[in-house]
């Protein structure tokens, strides 16, 4: 079998993960990367023995026949390096958030779509056992008809003042929203199987890490908490919550609740960790039950390992371009709402 030829653009941690994740399929050969750092180039590139390696990405697509293209790169090149694979004739796996707006989501897709191309955003929180599990019992109809969901992904004290993109607007696009908040939106609408969304309020806030900011003397623009209330075409709401710095207890929070009308369920990290535990609650024959699901073995494949799959199959993908686009409005409309102080429509 011949395998697909893959390029990674950006060897930051976040890269390093694609190529991890890609050499697990063995129908996928990590033939390139890309970054603008020579010294954390030529170090990933010799910690995986990548045979090619490039300072600027355009090169790399110029000089190499690839079949699939990862985008790991701060927010703001996510638009004109994903159109650029899609020239090039590659399909993009592009890092979340998909751009910096809905305007360059939308570009990003109509270019997909001329270029007859596959488009998966990596909504990499879908891809944990527990999140298929819970996927799979929704689609039973355990649930009935979900109506409310709260997702929340808070943090004590992670404000990324290391001298990083993540706090500046102009390269990231917003704060703990469009880095944190984004996963958890887009599995409580995975699950809820992304229904129409019609309005949102927002709110933001910065008064800590303002503060933190001031005090190591590094740049910061963006909120450090974000809130939201989305309300969907079918009547169900969902509460969306982000912080980096939050006066909780936990170190760091993550928990997606659904409820519906026959059952409820859960899912989050446990003990202040990345490690994730799922429930589902649910009344049959007059009794309350709780049901846990246990994790598979082996683990379950990373989003690399599923979009090459599902190029080789010939199968559909998840985590579109299609949703990343809805998630993109939502995000939209949300720091929309907290600049103007009132609810937005989502005008489609």
């Amino acid at each position: 079998m011949k395998k697909l030829r893959v390029g990674v653009i950006g060897s930051g941690g976040i890269g390093r993960h694609h190529i991890m994740s890609y050499r697990t399929h063995p129908g996928a050969e990590v033939v390139a990367i890309s970054d603008t750092d020579p010294g954390r180039l030529e170090a990933v590139g010799n910690e995986f023995n990548v045979p090619s390696r490039y300072a600027t990405a355009q090169a790399m697509l110029e000089k190499e026949s690839l079949d699939v293209v990862s985008v790991c790169t701060p927010n703001k090149y996510h638009k004109e390096l994903t159109i650029a694979a899609f020239e090039a004739g590659c399909h993009v796996l592009c890092e979340k958030p998909m751009a910096m707006n809905t305007t360059e989501a939308r570009a990003m897709l109509a270019a997909s779509k001329k270029a007859g191309k596959r488009l998966m955003i990596n909504f990499s929180y879908r891809f944990y056992e527990q999140s298929m599990a819970l996927k799979r019992q929704v689609e039973t109809g355990i649930l009935g008809d979900i109506y409310f969901a709260r997702t929340v992904w808070h943090r004590r004290r992670g404000v990324p003042l290391h001298g990083g993109w993540f706090s500046q607007k102009a390269i990231a696009g917003g704060g703990p929203l469009i880095d944190l908040g984004v996963h958890r939106l887009d599995l409580a609408l995975w699950l809820m199987d992304y229904p129409r969304p019609v309005w949102v309020m927002g709110s933001t806030y910065n008064p800590i890490a303002t503060r933190l900011a001031a005090e190591s003397g590094r740049p910061y623009d963006v909120e450090d908490l974000a809130v939201g209330l989305i309300k969907f075409a079918n009547g169900a709401t969902v509460e969306v919550e982000a912080s980096w710095a939050a006066n909780i207890k936990e170190r760091e929070l993550m928990e997606t609740r659904l409820l519906g009308t026959k059952g409820g369920l859960v899912q989050r990290n446990r003990n202040e960790t990345y490690d994730f535990e799922a429930e589902i609650y649910f009344e049959q024959g007059g009794t309350q039950f709780d049901m846990q699901p246990h994790p598979p073995s082996p683990p379950m494949p990373k989003a690399m390992y599923h979009f090459v799959d599902c190029i080789i199959n010939r199968k559909p993908h998840i985590a579109t371009g299609e949703e990343g686009l809805t998630v993109m409005e939502l995000l939209d409309a949300l720091y929309l709402s907290a600049r103007k102080g009132e609810p937005v429509k989502i005008k489609r």
